[in-house]
Order: C-alpha cells, then structure tokens, then sequence
C-alpha cells in the first residue's frame, strides 16, 4: 500500500486551529466576528475561497499563516488510529500546502517523522498549489502510488488526474472512491 496523504484536516486535526486563526483574521479585517460554523465550511474548500467570501483581503494571508501555524504546532494532534496505517503502509508521501520546516515540526513533535519517504511543499519545492497535479505525477511517478487521501476536493482532484484512487477523510460532500470518518480496522477493509 502506497500512500499520498494530505496534512491539514487529514493526518492531524488542525481545523480547531485553522478556524481560530481565520476568526481572527476576520475581526482583525472587518472589526467583528463571524459565524464559526459557516466559516468552516468554506475554511474546508479551500482558504482562498473563504478569504474571498468574506471579503478579507489577500493583505492578511500572512498573519493567517502565522496565527495557523502557532495554533497549529502548539496543539493539534493526530487522529487516532493514524500511526497504524502510517506504519502498515510501503510508502507514505505529503502534499501539503504547509511549510515544509512547519511540517517536519509537526510530524516531528507527535513523532510521524520517520513514517514520511517524501515531503513536498508547494511553497519550498517549486509545484504550483493543489489543485495542480504537477507535484502528484512527480511523486506518483517515483513511488508508484495507490491512493491519495485528503479531506478537500482539492487534493483529491490531483489524484484523479494523476490516476490515483481516492480516500475522502471526515467529508462527504466531495467526489471520491472511498469514505471513512474514523482511522480504523475499516481502512484497510475499504483501501486494498
């Protein structure tokens, strides 16, 4: 089992921190806040397109990120269960939008380290953002992967394109080949 993994709201549970981070970043634009749970949900397509329905300029990206990123590292663990398939699989590969020194933190911190063959990280590696598939075929070409895994339509997009089967985690409002909620028994079921 060959494995393409998004980070952010796949292997760790960081939208309790994205969120905070984006609420924030709301009151700082426009002086109030928002509704959390509508927020999240456009926070699940993407940041961009939450930015864009809340009419917060791109100006503040980077005290999104930075707010994020502190939130994220200091308390976002991993889902239960993550270390198992992480262990059981050939190879495990990341394509986040992350920082790739923020990532290796992380992974570090909650000791996933080691499980990871590769890293890629638009921003340090020179691939454009999902949901570009440039840095899929990169990897599905020198790994020979099977699925890809990832809570937003925009990484599994990619994976589609790069004819990679597909794993939605904790959303069911996306196109994919398999759903779970949870990182159990069940996975190694419906990913064969």
């Amino acid at each position: 089992m060959k494995l393409l993994w998004d980070l952010d709201g796949t292997i760790f549970d960081t939208y309790p921190a994205i969120l905070d981070s984006f609420i924030a970043v709301h009151e700082a634009a426009h002086g109030e806040t928002t509704d959390r749970n509508e927020a999240l949900r456009w926070l699940k397509r993407n940041s961009k397109l939450a930015f864009s329905q809340y009419r917060i300029s791109e100006d503040f990206r980077p005290l999104f990120t930075e707010l994020d990123h502190k939130q994220s590292e200091a308390g976002s663990p991993p889902f239960d269960g993550i270390k198992e398939i992480l262990a059981a699989a050939d190879v495990n590969v990341i394509v986040t939008h992350r920082t790739k020194a923020s990532t290796i933190e992380l992974l570090t911190k909650w000791g996933l380290i080691d499980f990871f063959d590769e890293i890629i990280s638009p921003e340090d590696d020179g691939f454009p953002r999902k949901p570009d598939a440039a840095a899929y075929h990169y990897l599905n070409e020198k790994y020979d992967l099977d699925w890809a895994i990832g809570d937003r339509s925009l990484d599994l997009i990619p994976a589609r394109e790069a004819g990679l089967k597909t794993v939605s985690f904790q959303n069911a409002d996306i196109e994919a080949d398999v759903y779970l909620d949870t990182y159990d028994e069940t996975f190694f079921e419906k990913v064969k």
